[in-house]
C-alpha cells in the first residue's frame, strides 16, 4: 500500500502497526511508483510482529516465472533504499553494496528478518532490488498474517488493480494461509477495502 511505504519515507505510523517509522534521512517522495509482479514464491511466516499475532510477508529464494508475486515498485535513491531496508530490520544503518548485489543476484547482510537483498533486474535504466529473509520458505514456520497486515496488504492489492475475488484467490494460494483459512474468512477480512 502506497501509504504504507511512504510511512518509511516520512516517518510516521501506518494504521495497524504499533509502531511509528522512523522515516529516511532524505524525505524526497519517490519520483515513480507502479505495479510490480515478481517471479518469485510469496509467503507468510515468523509469529508476532509489530501487526500483532501471526506471520509477515516473504518472497523465496527460488527465481521461477510460474510465480507472480504482486507489489508495487518505487524510484528512489540508494540512501533511501538502504534506511528503508534498515527501518524494516529496526536497526540504525545498512552497509550494503548495491554494485555486488547486481553483480551476484543477492546478498546477505546483518541479521534481521528482512536480510537478503535481491537483485530483479532493470528496468527504464534503474536496478530494481527488494529485501526478503536469509531463511527460504522451507526453512520457515509459516502463520497466517493477523488482519491487520492482511487488509494492509488488501489496499496494495486494489491499488494496483486486482480485484475483491482476485486478491482473495491470491491469498488462499499463499503459503502461510493456503490449508489454515478458509476463502470467505479472507474474504470477510479483506473485501471492505476494495
Amino acid at each position: 500500500m502506497e501509504h504504507r511505504f511512504l510511512c518509511y519515507i516520512l516517518g510516521d505510523q501506518p494504521e495497524g502497526s504499533s509502531q511509528k517509522e522512523r522515516g529516511c534521512r532524505n524525505p524526497a517522495m519517490p519520483l515513480k511508483n507502479g505495479k510490480a509482479v515478481l517471479p518469485f514464491p510469496l509467503y507468510f511466516a515468523r509469529e508476532r510482529t509489530k501487526w500483532g499475532e501471526g506471520g509477515v510477508a516473504f518472497i523465496g529464494h527460488e527465481k521461477n516465472e510460474k510465480y507472480k508475486t504482486y507489489g508495487r515498485k518505487y524510484l528512489v535513491t540508494v540512501e533511501q533504499f538502504l534506511d528503508v531496508t534498515a527501518q524494516e530490520n529496526s536497526c540504525d544503518e545498512i552497509e550494503a553494496d548495491l554494485e555486488e548485489v547486481i553483480e551476484k543476484g543477492y546478498i546477505h547482510f546483518g541479521s534481521g528478518w528482512y536480510s537478503r537483498m535481491v537483485y530483479l533486474g532493470e528496468e527504464e535504466g534503474y536496478p530494481m532490488v527488494t529485501f526478503t529473509c536469509n531463511l527460504d520458505l522451507h526453512e520457515q514456520n509459516l502463520n497466517p498474517p493477523p488482519a491487520t497486515y492482511m487488509t494492509t496488504i488488501a489496499k496494495g492489492l486494489s491499488q494496483i488493480g486486482l480485484t475483491c475475488k482476485e486478491a482473495v484467490e491470491y491469498f488462499a494460494e499463499t503459503p502461510g494461509i493456503s490449508g489454515k483459512m478458509k476463502e470467505e474468512e479472507i474474504e470477510s477480512i479483506i473485501c471492505s477495502h476494495f
